[in-house]
């Protein structure tokens, strides 16, 4: 069962203002996870910004889960993501 991903308007910034190549391997990645989100992503342990996390390279990728949505909150880099 595949999972839609929505986009948040500040995830939509956070998206837009990372280089091109960077963008198009968190989308692709993002499809890819889709398919079963839950054996790849990794709970959070302080849930203030959001429930879960999907990894891709030094990118980090904050969601919760809606049904079948997956609902994207954050996308940044891993030293400034979580403040």
């Amino acid at each position: 069962m595949a999972f839609r991903v929505v986009l948040t308007a500040r995830a939509k910034t956070d998206l837009e203002k990372l280089d091109r190549l960077i963008q198009k391997r968190i989308v692709k990645k993002l499809q890819f996870f889709a398919q079963d989100p839950l054996n790849y992503c990794e709970k959070l342990s302080d849930p203030t910004i959001g429930s879960f996390r999907f990894r891709i390279g030094t990118y980090r990728v904050i969601f919760d889960l809606g049904g079948e949505d997956i609902v994207i909150l954050r996308i940044g880099h891993r030293r400034e993501i979580y403040r």
